[in-house]
């Protein structure tokens, strides 16, 4: 593949200059166990990257709490200065305790510090895109956005960021989002079988506003699905792959950004943008969960 090549298509994000290919890329693999500390091999890391960006690759998912910092100052190392077109989205809301737990970083100092943060590690004046974290480790918690969502809005208005987006939120948060400042993007669980927004993403699909599944592929615990693994037998690809196509497949709007820390993976994860499953398969796959309605 080529730094050209069109990976699973286009997608702009809407009222923006930025126009992406589908298949991006996670960046939270790149640190140490447990997303805590630095990788055992940073040049591997370092090339992951670098092979990724030059197989086609312009979108970066990444957040300064991954590490603490070591992704993004991998992301700097390996990219600065970045090439024209790359879009690097990064998230707050959160930071790492001492016990590498997971803890709400919400309010408006850390918010502020947590955009110096990105942009010192990342090496970047202003950030493309920032997604407010809020909710469960796993999911939406209803509640109010509007005060830290606030907070982002002034820094958009002071130059700090271009677009703003949203990260484990409802269709409520959302639109309570839209009433204070135009969200470019929603970043949610979903996978072929964990599929509670199927709603929201055609309603996003609607309005033109990319949605972006954390754990594609199943998080820390890889998908397990019989249905999965026999739709991969019958097309000779694996699993995974089958997975994330269902995915490209699913809506225009969904934005893929699987991670990995090896070559050889991320290799297997891009040919996933080639591969077109038949009608029969998707069938199958649908199948596999009933949609949550809402």
């Amino acid at each position: 593949m080529t730094k050209s090549t069109t990976l699973g298509g286009t997608f702009t994000f809407l009222n923006t200059s930025m126009t992406v290919n589908r298949m991006g890329y996670g960046a939270m693999q790149l640190a140490g166990p447990q997303v805590w500390g630095p990788p055992r091999d940073v040049d591997a890391s370092v090339a992951v990257l670098r092979e990724a960006v030059s197989s086609g690759v312009n979108h970066i998912d990444t957040s300064d709490f991954y590490g603490p910092h070591v992704t993004n100052q991998i992301i700097k190392q390996a990219l600065h200065p970045y090439v024209d077109g790359l879009v690097i989205v990064t998230k707050l809301g959160a930071r790492r305790g001492e016990d590498k737990s997971w803890i709400h970083a919400l309010s408006r100092q850390e918010l502020i510090d947590g955009v110096h943060d990105n942009l010192r590690n990342l090496g970047l004046d202003r950030l493309d895109v920032v997604n407010l974290r809020v909710g469960g480790v796993m999911g939406p918690a209803e509640g109010s956005i509007e005060e830290p969502l606030t907070v982002l809005a002034e820094l958009k208005q002071q130059g700090l960021i271009r677009h703003l987006g949203l990260s484990n939120v409802s269709p409520k948060q959302f639109a309570e989002g839209q009433k204070i400042s135009e969200i470019v993007c929603v970043q949610n669980l979903y996978n072929v079988v964990h599929r509670n927004d199927d709603v929201f993403i055609n309603d996003l699909a609607g309005q033109g506003i990319a949605y972006v599944p954390f754990f594609p592929l199943g998080g820390f615990t890889p998908l397990q699905s019989s249905v999965l693994e026999t739709a991969a037998a019958s097309l000779n690809s694996a699993p995974m792959q089958v997975a994330l196509a269902w995915l490209l497949q699913r809506s225009p709007n969904i934005l893929l950004i699987p991670g990995t820390s090896s070559t050889g993976h991320l290799g297997e994860n891009l040919k996933a943008a080639t591969l077109q499953l038949p009608p029969e398969v998707i069938a199958s796959l649908d199948a596999i969960d009933e949609p949550a309605k809402s």
